[in-house]
């Protein structure tokens, strides 16, 4: 049973025996990096919290790690070619939107997994992985923003305001609508998850018909 170190230092031999481009490389790199691209996977799934997990788009950060690694060998081992291809590569344009910063980061992820293991150098792209993996855990686990965002809706009769601004807390107006049966106010708050229960006082007051509460990421435009 070979131990971690074994294993980097065997990496490490193939890394810098594999410089010509062999069917053996194309393999062992693409099966690298598929493994390396399967544990980004699994920390981008366990660390989503937007509000829509989309697999398409993890199982498109491992066809980019893979396909990056694809241009990056023959690139590697042939200084004419690869002159030629950045050339090509060039007038490529990606104009996908991406809505989420931290999609952003993996998708350099992504990238530098195909670039680090196309190029042979597979200890950094492993170790480098794990780093980046551990580091968002850490970051996920631990709470450092406190009180969060969240839009509080609230429909109420026209004479319950004066009532409904005693007992709201400080907020920040985004909408307020009036019309002949009611008010609909849309404010922005800052409250911890375990404070949010405290919407239901809302209710008692005189006029309230309902009111909701929605968690958001600052994107809102009124």
């Amino acid at each position: 049973m070979l131990t971690l170190e074994e294993l980097f230092n065997v990496l490490n031999n193939m890394s810098q025996a594999n410089k010509s481009l062999t069917v053996s490389r194309v393999i062992l790199t693409l099966l690298l990096t598929f493994i390396v691209a399967q544990f980004m996977f699994y920390v981008y799934r366990k660390t989503f919290k937007g509000v829509l997990y989309t697999r398409n788009f993890n199982v498109g950060l491992v066809m980019i790690a893979l396909v990056t690694a694809l241009v990056i060998m023959p690139i590697s081992s042939n200084i004419f070619l690869s002159l030629g291809m950045v050339g090509a590569l060039s007038i490529v344009r990606f104009r996908t939107a991406v809505k989420d910063p931290i999609d952003t980061v993996f998708l350099f992820w992504a990238i530098g997994v195909g670039l680090c293991c196309g190029a042979g150098f597979y200890i950094v792209g492993i170790v480098g992985s794990l780093m980046i993996g551990l580091f968002l855990f850490l970051m996920n686990q631990v709470d450092l923003t406190g009180a969060e965002p969240y839009l509080l809706v609230v429909h109420y009769e026209n004479g319950a305001e004066g009532a409904l601004q005693d007992v709201l807390p400080a907020h920040k107006l985004k909408s307020q609508t009036i019309t002949a049966a009611g008010v609909e106010l849309m404010i922005e708050v800052r409250m911890k998850a375990k404070d949010a229960t405290g919407v239901d006082n809302l209710l008692r007051i005189k006029g309230v018909k309902d009111a909701a509460l929605i968690s958001y990421n600052g994107d809102y435009v009124s």
